[in-house]
């Protein structure tokens, strides 16, 4: 078998499910697939975040500076973004099962590898130099495997899940970065106080590894593959224009679509704002509110926690409360998150006003990020150009978020990284990214949609 039929997208079974064992077998299959897949998405953050719960003992062991750390995490996230956009195109013809599998495996035989390199690191006599260069060019891989979770895990919606249930199993699914921060916060934190900052990349790989088990065990490609109708034909809705059209005609009709840019653009500054939080928070508090390690990453796993509770509520805020208006939500919750992250960054506060701060803020770009990044997305394009969607949304949002780590970097970065750190500069610039995260989606919400 070649590695372009190991991955193209699964032939429909020549064994038929009976008709009527049709629906039983059907909602099982779906609900193993969404939450194999989702539950694996979580870990795909897991190994994502590792490098922003290391950074303090990173430059305390005299390593890396700020800035370099900046720069690392920038590659990572650069090459997540072209990975992303790429990908995106490309699993609109793939094996979902098999595209996000290897994407994880990928992304923990990496993360293991770091792990074993510090480990390694006097043995091997390596330079500051040389460690800098190598950390760089390994973390930038891990963003490309990174690249392989998100578009399989959004495009099984499509391929499983009729219209009318897409959005609320949307919200659900997006609420998986949260839990993947908290997880990797929470446990890899501890054990990176325990053991040395070495351990928690071999930890990540581990979970990396548990992740691929569970979408090689649970998720299903197609309904078509199980001996089942397709999605359309299970949930009755009537058949549309774009049902008939080659996927890559729909993937330009997406491309040319000025609101789809309206919403990358709007994307780019929501991911800004998680990012910043997400990558410098536990240095931020470490080093401008005096808490230690173990607290630090207590308050940003606590508060990440509250994100979940806000993609969950997207859906239900924006479908029920506002019958479908996507402005609205978006604005209330751009508005609340603005002020909590005013008081996270300028007030000293305790640490149980930290996390309260924090939750407020996680809560309410929690509902931003599903509404703008993927509800507004989703509502303009046909279910065989999902993919093509979100990797133009993707590219625009990690290209943002890669800037961020670099700008973030230096303007935290003090001469020979003194303990006086001043965090005002770098303030500012995630409170300008979270006003403009609501502001354009509010102010250009005036796009048609691609009719599906």
């Amino acid at each position: 078998m070649s590695l372009y039929s190991y991955y193209r997208i699964s032939k429909p079974s020549e064994d038929k499910i009976p008709a009527e064992e049709v629906k039983s077998v059907y909602r099982k299959t779906r609900n193993r697939t969404f939450w194999g897949a989702t539950a694996a998405y979580s870990l795909y953050y897991v190994c994502r975040m590792t490098m922003g719960i290391v950074k303090q003992p990173l430059i305390d062991d005299g390593i890396f500076t700020a800035g370099q750390l900046g720069i690392i995490g920038s590659a990572m996230l650069f090459v997540y973004a072209f990975g992303k956009f790429l990908n995106g195109f490309i699993a609109d013809y793939c094996n979902i099962k098999r595209f996000m599998a290897t994407g994880l495996l990928v992304s923990a035989a990496i993360n293991f590898v770091m792990g074993v390199l510090g480990l390694l690191q006097g043995w091997l006599g390596m330079t500051a130099v040389v460690m800098f260069v190598i950390f760089a060019v390994i973390w930038g891989l891990n963003g490309y495997a990174q690249s392989m979770g998100a578009p399989p895990g959004v495009i099984s919606l499509s391929r499983w899940f009729p219209l009318s249930k897409r959005g609320t199993f949307y919200s659900i699914f997006s609420a998986t970065p949260y839990l993947g921060k908290s997880l990797s916060l929470i446990l890899t934190g501890l054990i990176v106080g325990w053991a040395g900052w070495e351990y928690g990349f071999v930890f990540s790989a581990l979970a990396g590894l548990v992740g691929a088990c569970i979408v090689v065990f649970l998720v299903s490609d197609t309904p078509e593959s199980r001996g089942l109708p397709s999605v359309q034909e299970l949930s009755g809705e009537a058949p549309k224009k774009t049902d008939s059209m080659p996927t890559g005609e729909l993937q330009k009709m997406v491309a040319r679509h000025p609101g789809i840019w309206v919403i990358a653009l709007s994307s780019a500054f929501v991911y800004i704002t998680q990012y910043a939080v997400s990558n410098w928070g536990v240095l931020f508090l470490q080093k401008g509110k005096d808490f230690s390690l173990a607290s630090a990453t207590q308050i940003i796993a606590i508060a990440e926690a509250f994100g979940i509770a806000g993609t969950v509520l997207a859906g239900w805020l924006s479908d029920t409360v506002f019958k479908g208006n996507r402005v609205m939500p978006v604005l209330l919750s751009g508005l609340v998150c603005l002020a909590a992250l005013a008081g996270f960054i300028f007030t000293k506060g305790s640490y149980f006003m930290n996390i309260l701060y924090i939750a407020v803020f996680s809560l309410a770009i929690g509902v931003v990020y599903c509404v703008v990044a993927g509800l507004m997305a989703l509502d303009m394009v046909p279910r065989k150009a999902t993919g093509a969607a979100l990797g133009l949304v993707g590219i625009s949002s990690y290209v943002a978020a890669g800037i961020q780590d670099i700008v973030s970097g230096f303007l935290i970065q003090t001469p020979a990284e003194s303990a006086a750190y001043d965090f005002t500069a770098v303030g500012w610039f995630w409170m300008a990214s979270c006003l403009l995260c609501f502001l354009i989606p509010v102010l250009s919400w005036n796009r048609l949609r691609i009719k599906d």
